[in-house]
C-alpha cells in the first residue's frame, strides 16, 4: 500500500523552505556533481560520496507517477473490506504472538499499542513481504532533481548518503516505494537517520530486514508527530436519535463525558476516559458506521494523509485487539470523481472553500457539505449524495 502524496508530509524536513531557493533541474550530470558537493561540504567522506551518487541515474517511471499519484476514492465501507481479510487479520495476530516480546517493548518504551503498528505493517507492505520494486536513491535523486518540490526530497538523498556511510544500506540494493519510502512500515530517509533505533542490537538501522528496527523506529516517528502514550486512538459508537449532526466531524470536539451525556455509546466496549477530548466522525454519513476519534487518531494524519485510509488503519488495529466489526448500516450512495467536482464546483460558487477542485472528498470538502446541509435542513453529516447535488 503506497503512501498518500509520497508520504512527504511526515517527513522530519521543514516544509518553510521554498522550491525556487533548493537547485534543481538542468543538467543530471552537473546536478549530481553539485549534490555531491554539498553531501561532501556536510561531512560525507570524498570516496563514500564517489561510490554512492556516481552511480544515480534518473527514473522517468517515478515522475510519472509523481504527476499521476491517486488517491483513496473508494467510500470507507469498500475500501475497509478490501483491506481487511480474515487471513490478514489472522496473520496480524500471529505475528503479535510471535513478537511479543517487541510489541510489548512498544507499548512500555513509546505507550502504543501493538494493533497500530500491526496495521501500518499490514496495510504498507502486507507484513515485510512486499516493500517496493524501485531504486530508492535514483527516485530521490530523480525527485530532487525536478524543480517541482525539491526542498523536499534533497535532504533525502543527503540522509540516505549518510546512511549508506553508516552501513545501513546499500544504495544498489535498496528499493521501496516510488517516492523515497523504504522497508516494513515505509519510511523516509532522514526520518530514519534522524529517529532511528537498533532494535536488534546489532549496532545497525535496518527498516528492511529487521521486524524490530522497523518497528521501533515506526513507533519513534510517531512519538516525534505527537502520540499520546497509553491513550486510546478510535472507538466505534452508536449515535442516539436526534443527534446534532453538525457536532460531528473533524472540526468539533468534545469531551467524551459531554458525549455520553448526549447519548454517544460505545460498540463492543466502554467508553475511555471521560475527560478525553474526542470527536465523532462518520466516514458514510449518519446511515453508516460512527466512530469517536481522539488525540491519537490526528496523529495518525502525518503517516498518511487519506481520510478514508487513516480511518481503515485505526479501525483495523482496534479489530486486530479484539474489537467487533463494526455495524455497517444502509449509507445512502456517494458521488464519482466526476460528480465530487460537480459539487466542489456547485459549493465553491456558493462562497465555500473546498480547496482545489480535484474530485476529492478531503476535509475542506466536508466541512463545506455539512454547513451547506444544515443550511438547507439536512441531516448535516457531511456526507456528499447525488440528492445533495441535485440540490445545490
Amino acid at each position: 500500500m503506497r503512501r498518500f502524496l509520497a508520504a512527504a508530509a511526515l517527513s522530519l524536513l521543514p516544509l518553510s523552505a521554498g522550491a525556487q531557493s533548493v537547485p534543481c533541474g538542468g543538467s543530471w550530470s552537473a546536478f549530481i556533481t553539485e549534490l555531491k558537493a554539498e553531501a561532501v561540504r556536510g561531512g560525507l567522506p570524498a570516496d563514500v560520496a564517489d561510490r554512492f551518487f556516481g552511480r544515480l541515474q534518473q527514473n522517468q517511471t517515478v515522475l510519472s507517477r509523481d504527476r499521476g499519484q491517486g488517491f483513496f476514492q473508494r467510500p470507507f465501507i469498500d475500501f475497509s473490506r478490501q483491506l481487511i481479510s480474515q487471513g490478514r487479520l489472522d496473520r496480524a495476530r500471529q505475528l503479535l504472538q510471535r513478537q511479543a516480546a517487541l510489541f510489548e517493548r512498544v507499548q512500555r518504551e513509546f505507550g502504543i499499542s501493538p494493533g497500530v503498528m500491526l496495521a501500518f505493517l499490514a496495510f504498507e507492505t502486507d507484513f515485510g513481504s512486499f516493500q517496493g520494486d524501485i531504486n530508492t536513491a535514483d527516485a530521490l535523486a530523480t525527485l530532487a532533481h525536478d524543480c517541482r518540490r525539491p526542498h523536499l526530497f534533497r535532504p533525502q538523498i543527503i540522509a540516505m548518503a549518510e546512511l549508506y556511510r553508516r552501513g545501513d544500506l546499500d544504495p544498489a540494493t535498496t528499493v521501496g516505494a516510488w517516492a523515497g519510502e523504504i522497508g516494513m512500515v515505509q519510511m523516509l530517509p532522514r526520518d530514519i537517520l534522524t529517529l532511528g533505533i537498533d532494535g536488534d542490537g546489532d549496532r545497525h538501522v535496518d527498516v528492511r530486514g529487521s521486524m524490530p528496527d522497523a518497528v521501533l523506529t515506526g513507533a519513534a516517528l510517531l512519538r516525534h508527530h505527537g502520540w499520546r502514550p497509553n491513550e486510546p486512538w478510535l472507538v466505534e459508537v452508536s449515535l442516539p436519535r436526534g443527534l446534532d449532526l453538525t457536532r460531528t466531524g473533524l472540526r468539533t470536539r468534545l469531551s467524551v463525558s459531554d458525549w455520553a451525556q448526549m447519548g454517544v455509546a460505545a460498540r463492543g466496549t466502554s467508553l475511555p476516559n471521560g475527560r478525553l477530548p474526542a470527536s465523532i466522525i462518520l466516514p458514510q454519513g449518519h446511515r453508516g458506521p460512527a466512530f469517536m476519534i481522539f488525540d491519537n487518531f490526528r496523529v495518525l494524519f502525518e503517516w498518511n494523509q487519506s481520510f478514508t485510509y487513516v480511518v481503515t488503519a485505526a479501525y483495523f488495529a482496534t479489530r486486530i485487539e479484539g474489537a467487533p466489526v463494526y455495524e455497517a448500516g444502509n449509507p445512502e450512495a456517494g458521488l464519482d470523481r466526476d460528480q465530487m467536482r460537480e459539487l466542489q464546483r456547485r459549493l465553491q460558487a456558493r462562497g465555500f472553500d473546498v480547496g482545489n477542485i480535484d474530485g476529492i472528498l478531503g476535509a475542506g470538502t466536508r466541512a463545506a457539505v455539512q454547513d451547506v446541509q444544515a443550511q438547507m435542513g439536512l441531516p448535516a453529516d457531511g456526507w456528499p449524495t447525488p440528492d445533495l447535488l441535485r440540490r445545490l
